[in-house]
């Protein structure tokens, strides 16, 4: 079993209902084991000794009714290594609950707020979590992608995992039951600061592609002109232009 010592933010937009999950750590590919969110049900972030299906079930006790709490303890009652777990849940009206357990590697906490949790583990000081927690409210009138990347940003800044940095990651979604967001950096020195870089590229050459595709009201979708003679033309010369090697 792996050991996530992390940090990350659940959240849920109150304007558009958007839903989404930003996550740091010092282990690779972080995203891929944390993040777990369902358009109209909920996100939610599960770390420390992480246990995949917290999430993969959490999500499915929303979906049948349940509330961030209720799911919470549901999931907690039936997982016998709830002390060395560490999950934050927001539900579709953003209602919020968060755990940490006990063995859980200091410093380690959480912040439940109106419609977001933040939580880490094996951190430097709490200085992270509560400054993740004050970026989240002040950053409350913004779109949820760039709250959630500002989040992390004021994580990172205030200390961030004790064993330095890896991976990043932000995933989002809207309507649609595809991701709006899904951004990542696997394995960088800087991986918050590399997530922002793919983050304000994603905004200016993907976000416009996504608009535009098919929805379950409108399979066809519209792809306006712009956005494919945008896409046709080499990464380099895109707005954002391409920062890669």
């Amino acid at each position: 079993m792996l050991e996530l010592n992390t940090f990350s933010i659940a959240a849920r937009c109150p304007r558009t209902g958007m839903l989404g999950v930003a996550v740091s750590t010092a282990v690779p590919a972080v995203g891929g084991l944390c993040s777990f969110i369902k358009p109209h049900v909920g996100a939610i972030a599960t770390q420390s000794w992480v246990n995949p299906y917290l999430g993969i079930d959490g999500l499915k006790l929303l979906e049948g009714g349940m509330s961030a709490k209720e799911t919470l303890e549901a999931l907690l009652a039936e997982d016998e290594g709830r002390d060395e777990r560490q999950l934050g849940i927001v539900d579709a009206t953003g209602r919020s609950a968060a755990f940490t357990g006990r063995n859980c590697v200091d410093w380690h906490g959480h912040v439940v707020g109106d419609g977001f949790t933040v939580q880490g583990n094996m951190l430097v000081g709490s200085a992270t979590i509560e400054k993740m927690a004050e970026a989240a409210r002040l950053s409350e009138p913004l779109p949820l992608p760039e709250r959630l990347m500002l989040v992390l940003e004021a994580g990172q800044s205030a200390g961030g995992d004790k064993r330095g940095k890896q991976s990043a990651h932000l995933k989002v979604f809207d309507t649609e039951e595809y991701p709006y967001y899904d951004v990542r950096v696997d394995d960088h020195r800087n991986p918050v600061a590399e997530l922002r870089r793919v983050f304000e590229i994603a905004k200016q050459q993907v976000v416009p592609f996504i608009d535009g595709m098919p929805k379950r009201s409108d399979p066809l979708g519209h792809i306006p002109l712009q956005v494919t003679e945008m896409l046709l033309v080499p990464p380099q010369y895109r707005p954002g232009g391409c920062g890669g090697a």
